[in-house]
């Protein structure tokens, strides 16, 4: 009699085992999720990337979208319960979480290699997705004079009105600075020290009352669009799709714009990185990446895509000689190491 319950308990026990097994191949089994920034840039996407390569490789994938934040990216893999696949980071979330291990190191010979790709967008643990600008952006339509640079940008007597800046101090306190007169090759001299901390703070302080906070790519196009504010920073391709699928008449200030490089990641743990793989393969190809360019007007990663451009097409984009020389590379070695300091004192500036 003993036996036999034993033996109930030991089936019992392998039936729901086998549940369980039979559930976890069902999580595993869910589609491929790739996850990017929304609005124009992530239309854009799925126009040459998304639905082409669902089309192309016969894989189901769904998109998202996020605001970025490596903690996010942390309670999904840390959790064990990771529902994203490949997600497009930030530079100082590519280097952060590469260093935490939150991301699968990368098979470059399964996407064509490290010499397809520019130089700055090959990492162990990310491959380049475009190179982009925060700009000054305005509507020429409402503006009678043009802003020249972020000196105008703080200056309400000559152009009155809100203004839009990224809620954060990364880019914020770099365009203060230069707001303030300094040259774009020594805002990062500045910026690492006390003093030039309080510099940044000081300037924002003249038009604290006047500034509207945005989180999303999406949003400054449509503060500028609503009249709500006069000027904001904002990424370059936003403006240029809207000026071509809205007809809006928007202009942007190249001068003392600030670039990065965004990166796509495999998330550790992925069930899908067989998928996943053949997802970045595909975006990474010269061709596919030209088709982005001329959809919305970002640098890409392989080398071989500015060359299948029309000069037009180039004219506009952040790589362009004349709209990258008197810009700032983002300093993704100072931000790691005073991102927490400085949001600190930023948020305590902000709810004063």
């Amino acid at each position: 009699m003993m036996k036999r319950k034993i033996g109930r308990i030991a089936l019992g026990f392998a039936a729901a085992l086998g549940a369980s097994a039979a559930l976890a191949t069902v999580a595993q089994a869910r589609d491929l999720t790739v996850v990017s920034w929304g609005g124009a840039y992530q239309d854009a996407q799925k126009k040459v990337y998304f639905e082409p390569f669902k089309k192309a490789a016969g894989i189901a994938m769904n998109d998202e979208s996020w605001d970025g934040g490596v903690g996010v990216l942390r309670a999904k893999v840390q959790g064990g319960a990771a529902t994203w696949d490949v997600v497009q980071v930030e530079s100082d979330e590519l280097a952060v979480g590469c260093e935490e291990g939150l991301f699968e190191k990368l098979d470059y010979t399964k996407i064509g290699g490290e010499a397809a790709y520019i130089p700055p967008s090959v990492n162990p643990c990310g491959v380049g997705a475009i190179l982009y600008d925060f700009v000054l952006g305005y509507d020429k339509d409402k503006l009678k004079e043009a802003p020249k640079g972020w000196a105008d940008f703080f200056d309400t007597k000559k152009i009155p009105g809100k203004r839009a800046l990224r809620q954060g101090p990364k880019t914020t306190l770099e365009i203060a600075l230069m707001a303030d007169g300094v040259a774009p090759k020594d805002v990062y001299k500045v910026l690492a020290t006390d003093e030039g901390v309080e510099r940044a703070f000081k300037k924002l302080d003249s038009i604290k009352g006047d500034i509207v906070w945005w989180k999303a790519g999406a949003q400054p196009p449509q503060l500028l669009a609503s009249g709500e504010v006069a000027m904001t920073s904002v990424y370059n391709g936003r403006i240029d799709t809207a000026n071509k699928n809205e007809k809006k008449n928007f202009g942007m200030v190249w001068d003392g714009a600030l670039f990065t490089l965004d990166s796509w990641v495999i998330l550790k743990g992925s069930p899908n990185k067989d998928a996943a793989y053949k997802f970045l393969d595909f975006v990474g190809k010269a061709e596919n990446q030209a088709k982005l360019s001329e959809n919305i007007a970002y640098g890409t990663s392989n080398k071989d895509a500015a060359g299948r451009l029309a000069p037009a097409v180039l004219k506009d984009l952040p790589t362009a000689p004349d709209n990258i020389k008197n810009a700032v590379e983002i300093n993704v070695a100072f931000w790691l190491e005073n991102i927490d300091r400085l949001t600190e004192r930023f948020n305590k500036w902000a709810a004063k």
